[in-house]
């Protein structure tokens, strides 16, 4: 045999060797260990044919070998030289099971999705290992028992979604260790307590329909120069809404209906600049007067303040406000007449001025619409003939 076809050959044989070599074992170990945990802690019984946990088989491949055709077809990626599971994001196929606390020596990994399952139990509290970890959705699950403490562990973790769940009891008093954190989302739960001080680099804070009360204060919101978006509704939170909390430097969107708020202060914007959009504070027991003050908001475009306890008139400042296009006023006791601007504008407000004591609300409107208090519901309210 001539000696360049015994290279060739050689050659070859070499090939083969590390194309056999790339399909075996590259995973680490430990990543394999917690993989086999994980998949092992979910019932059988909810594993479909077509999911992406039926296509793991560690008898037949390495979890992190290219390319995926047969097995690991889906639901984790691979750091680049195939060595650690850096992304466990499931598809919604209607897993039940608990998460396993193995998952925890995924130390690579940056996103744990698990949302729109049926996983059950609490949230393990060596979750705190994945310090890599930038996104945590176990949205849409069953998990119960209270949120880890060690949760604030997580100094890198950019958001935390945990929403649609069974979560009991009060927030982290550490929240605020979370320095990365930008979204937080713990809606449709069953916490309870108060705030507490919140991460210094939050843009949008979501905690609605919990059990959550106490007083709204500066504490938990001091240092946020970054929020954009909060929502608190259908809570307990009670007593005063103050001025500092509209003047959060970049607050756009809030939502504090259906609580028991009694009272609100507004103060004008810092030299007239605000980013607030839409603000919806209806559902509450709030007294007093319509805040005039809301009307030198520049860009506010919604305004819900309905079914409070307002008194006294509309300000016609509100009718000459042009950015206004939804304005929510129904079911309190305002009285005098509403402002003709309201029905003479080009672009006409969206909205609702009626359930209140108004006089010469043209019924034709659709803003008039429910009718008006009955003449003596409205003298009750004020003890006397009602006034503007």
């Amino acid at each position: 045999m001539k000696l360049s076809s015994i290279s060739n050959a050689a050659s070859c044989f070499l090939l083969v060797i590390v194309q056999i070599s790339l399909a075996v074992a590259l995973t680490s170990p430990q990543d394999i260990s917690a993989l086999k945990a994980f998949k092992a802690s979910i019932k059988p019984s909810s594993i479909q044919p077509w999911s992406c946990l039926a296509s793991w088989d560690f008898t037949a491949t390495d979890p992190c070998a290219l390319p995926r055709r047969t097995h690991f077809t889906c639901g984790l990626l691979c750091s680049s030289d195939s060595t650690r599971v850096t992304q466990l994001t499931l598809d919604p196929a209607g897993y039940s099971g608990q998460l396993t606390p193995l998952i925890s020596q995924l130390t690579q990994l940056t996103i744990l999705d698990l949302s729109d399952n049926y996983f059950f139990g609490p949230i393990p509290a060596s979750i705190s290992s994945l310090s890599n970890l930038q996104m945590l959705t176990l949205r849409s699950n069953s998990f119960s028992s209270s949120v880890p403490d060690s949760l604030t562990q997580l100094k890198n973790l950019d958001s935390l979604d945990l929403s649609y769940n069974s979560l009991s009891g009060s927030l982290p008093k550490n929240t605020f260790l979370m320095s990365s954190l930008r979204r937080l989302d713990l809606s449709y739960n069953k916490l309870t307590g108060s705030l507490p001080k919140l991460p210094p680099n939050l843009s949008e804070l979501a905690l609605k329909n919990n059990v959550l009360s106490g007083v709204v204060t500066k504490n938990s919101f001091d240092g946020l120069t970054q929020l954009e978006v909060i929502e608190l509704s259908e809570n307990a939170f009670a007593g005063t809404l103050e001025a500092w909390f509209f003047l959060l430097p970049a607050l756009q969107q809030v939502n504090l209906s259906n609580n028991t708020l009694t009272r609100v202060e507004i103060s004008k914007p810092v030299d007239g600049r605000s980013d607030l959009v839409a603000v919806d504070l209806g559902f509450n027991k709030i007294q007093g007067y319509l805040p005039v003050n809301f009307a030198d908001y520049p860009m506010l475009s919604s305004l819900s303040m309905r079914y409070n306890r307002l008194r006294g008139g509309i300000p016609l400042e509100f009718s000459h406000k042009k950015s206004l296009k939804r304005l929510f006023l129904d079911g309190n006791f305002l009285i005098g007449k509403a402002p003709i601007g309201f029905f003479s504008g080009d672009v006409p407000v969206a909205g609702s001025l009626g359930d209140n004591c108004l006089q010469g609300c043209p019924v034709s409107s659709q803003l008039c619409s429910p009718s008006q208090k009955s003449y003596s519901v409205c003298k009750q309210a004020y003890g006397r003939k009602p006034r503007p």
